[in-house]
């Protein structure tokens, strides 16, 4: 995975470690713009991801619209506002798997601000999920090292950003019988849904782990039951009626589980009662 950053018709590699942007002529990009401050930020680039920081510049840092606090995890096409000179960051990536880990869309206004995510689109009968999809799925595992940076920084708006989009494929790919995800990818999705809730308190991404695992008709596995458990209490604006509607599937399918799917049931026939005296 390679960086590049983008200003005015110039394309600058970005190579590992600091790289310096502000109106001294020691920075590694010195821009001529009376708004910007002699060393305004830094971009502290690593193998796999780069992070913005402010250096505490006098008119600050804006990246897609919006003003940083102090750091940054940037994505692949993020648009950078420092002065009045705007930096585009491009990311490189080797071709995986018929081009899997090329850019994966964002969409900095998705969010899961409601109890109810993005519908699914059907599929025609007999046809796949669109092969966009899939490798956004496929691009999971290098985007969530970067969703793990950004939890490790504090930064949960960051790591939402990141894989919101890619978690609402999982969703709708797992909602569709003839192309679900992997075991292993659901229950991933799932993870960070759940650290998600802990770290926002927001009862959606408790209702994303119940539709996800409704759509499979299969109980959560043990450890994130007990997570759910923790974070329910933390948690605000859960959608009772899918937990239920959940619950309703796992016990149309009781008889084919074993003792250990069983127990499950009962520990998420627990959440429902927690979430009803919410």
């Amino acid at each position: 995975m390679g960086f590049r950053l983008r200003h005015q018709q110039h394309n600058l590699e970005l190579n590992p470690g600091d790289f310096f942007i502000g109106r001294s002529a020691e920075c590694q990009l010195a821009l001529d713009d009376p708004l910007v401050s002699r060393k305004h930020a830094v971009l502290k680039v690593a193998a796999d991801s780069v992070v913005i920081k402010d250096l505490g510049s006098r008119n600050g840092v804006v990246v897609n619209g919006t003003k940083i606090d102090t750091s940054r995890i940037l994505l692949d096409g993020d648009r950078i506002l420092i002065g009045s000179q705007e930096l585009i960051l491009i990311v490189a990536r080797p071709r995986i798997g018929g081009e899997a880990g090329t850019r994966a869309r964002r969409s900095v206004t998705q969010t899961l601000n409601s109890a109810n995510p993005p519908s699914r689109v059907a599929q025609p009968l007999g046809e796949p999920l669109p092969e966009s999809t899939s490798r956004r799925i496929e691009a999971f595992p290098v985007l969530s090292s970067l969703a793990d940076k950004a939890l490790a920084l504090g930064h949960t708006e960051d790591a939402e950003r990141i894989l919101t989009p890619l978690m609402m494929d999982v969703l709708s790919a797992a909602q569709d019988a003839r192309q679900r995800p992997a075991d292993e990818t659901i229950d991933r999705a799932a993870r960070y849904a759940v650290r998600f809730a802990a770290a926002t308190g927001q009862g959606s991404w408790v209702d994303y782990v119940v539709k996800v695992y409704a759509a499979v008709r299969r109980p959560c596995p043990g450890p994130l039951v007990e997570d759910l458990h923790s974070v329910l209490r933390k948690t605000s604006g859960i959608d009772l009626q899918a937990l239920r509607a959940y619950l309703e599937i796992l016990r149309e399918s009781l008889e084919s589980f074993g003792p250990a799917q069983k127990f499950l049931v009962q520990r998420i026939e627990g959440l429902e009662r927690l979430a009803s005296l919410k």
